[in-house]
């Protein structure tokens, strides 16, 4: 073994290939100089100031010879002007170069990952979206049911699942009167619903917009399984996305959702299933910020499962962590994103029942302890409770007496329509009353996400749950 050189059991193969290709580029180009230096492994553990080889060239002094005057690299690869011209006797100079022999790191500095910033335009105007949506008192109506997930909301209330019937429902929803204008921010839209129009021919898209609620677009093709693990998945879309995203930024969609899927059990969720779901997650983030979109990111852990509080919190903040350190790596401006995440509870068959107050609190810890403050917002999903429950927590999580850095708020589905739909019923004289049943949610979230909702105690219909196992949609 060479004098010197580092254990190759803690380093992937991967990296010993970059280095080692590197290295043999940096001796092509210092043939001939004057000055050479050995770069010896120094007793650091980054991997940005160590050379690793996988079979390092022989020399006779067991070392790795390359130059020690390679001109400066700045942050960005680029040298400074001072050294545009500089001659090669004054490389050595404090203004153009280093010997490298006593900072290999100066390697990393010629290797630095370029990335397409966005501009700082591009920033705000991401930022001003995000801010619109949550703004005091307002949340999301979450409308992007798939084609299948509409066929479970209509037939059970005997409604055919037709494009006609799915927008007629859909337009009920957004002609309430102006009562939902101080409460709902954002409406996320499935892509026929996008398209749709009312009876009179104003396209759903301009109806919204022109409230001054802003229109989201669900982009991701739904999950599919994950080789190698025990039944989880990943999500798919990521494919011709960019080409999505600004076609529906054309088309009037401000921001877009994106769900990943987790479960609880013995043995999930895996390493591996987090990794993946939180790198999907970047991926889609940095390409819609890329193209003008606030990218909401939701990574639910389902309420399947007899796990308890503690359990579920110790994985919400497991998945979140991975989350925010892949939207790290992808250089995602987190002040124009908004989170999705699932409220931390038992799981749905846990034996013991916990109160809003014992939610709220493992649920604002987690978001403390893994959630930077940057984030604008977080949009929580109701993940199959009940509409009178899902209020209930949300105004406990805001009245929570811990510090909270972002507005917290709902992004609902069956929570905002579960009663709507059960007084529509497809026929069209009952259209009135589904209106004032979903005007009736929207408000009651809408002072939740103020802290200011009291529940009357007697929900009725709406205090009856919502939970689905293995929900999809």
């Amino acid at each position: 073994m060479l004098s010197g050189a580092c254990a190759l059991d803690a380093v992937s193969l991967h990296h010993m290939t970059q280095w080692y290709w590197l290295l043999l580029r940096l001796q092509r180009l210092c043939k001939g100089s004057r000055c050479a230096a050995a770069v010896k492994q120094e007793t650091t553990p980054h991997l940005s100031r160590t050379t690793h080889l996988l079979y390092p060239p022989k020399t006779s002094s067991n070392s790795l010879h390359i130059c020690c005057r390679l001109p400066y690299q700045g942050a960005m690869g680029s040298a400074p002007a001072s050294a545009a011209g500089s001659k090669p006797e004054d490389r050595n100079s404090p203004n153009t170069g280093t010997c490298v022999s006593s900072e290999a790191c100066r390697l990393s500095a010629a290797m630095t990952h370029q990335y397409p910033a966005l501009t700082t335009e591009q920033k705000k105007e991401l930022q001003d979206i995000a801010q619109r949506i949550v703004a005091p008192g307002k949340g999301i109506l979450a409308a992007d049911e798939s084609t299948g997930s509409m066929a479970k909301r209509l037939n059970p209330i005997g409604v055919e699942n037709t494009e006609e019937n799915r927008r007629r429902y859909r337009q009920l929803l957004f002609t309430a009167d102006q009562r939902i204008d101080s409460c709902i921010g954002g409406v996320i839209f499935f892509h026929e619903t996008l398209y749709q129009k009312t009876d009179d021919g104003t396209p759903f898209a301009k109806l919204i917009k022109d409230r001054g609620i802003v229109v989201g677009i669900k982009v991701d093709k739904g999950v599919v399984p994950l080789a190698g693990t025990n039944g989880e998945t990943t999500t798919q879309g990521l494919d011709g996305l960019s080409e999505r995203c600004a076609q529906y930024k054309k088309d009037g969609a401000d921001f877009a959702k994106w769900r990943s899927v987790l479960k609880i059990s013995e043995t999930t969720p895996s390493q591996l299933a987090i990794m993946e779901n939180a790198n999907v997650l970047a991926r889609y983030a940095s390409i819609c910020q890329q193209n003008g979109i606030v990218p909401i990111v939701e990574p639910e852990i389902l309420p399947d499962g007899d796990h308890d509080l503690k359990r579920c919190q110790y994985v919400t903040e497991k998945v979140l962590a991975a989350v925010y350190k892949a939207l790290s790596d992808h250089h995602v401006y987190l002040e124009g994103t908004l989170l999705k995440p699932n409220m931390v509870t038992p799981g749905h068959s846990c034996p013991t029942k916990f109160s809003s107050e014992e939610i709220a609190m493992a649920t604002v810890t987690a978001l403390r302890r893994t959630v930077p403050p940057a984030v604008t917002g977080v949009t929580f999903l109701s993940g199959g409770q009940s509409e009178e429950e899902a209020s209930v927590n949300l105004n406990s999580i805001n009245t929570c007496p811990q510090t909270k850095p972002w507005a917290l708020t709902f992004s609902y589905g069956r929570a905002l329509q579960a009663s709507a739909l059960n007084a529509w019923k497809g026929e069209l004289n009952n259209e009135k009353a589904a209106t004032e049943e979903f005007i009736k949610r929207a408000q009651a979230n809408g002072l939740a996400a103020l802290g200011k909702y009291e529940s009357s105690g007697n929900a009725g219909a709406a205090a009856k749950s919502l939970y689905v196992a293995n929900h999809a949609y």
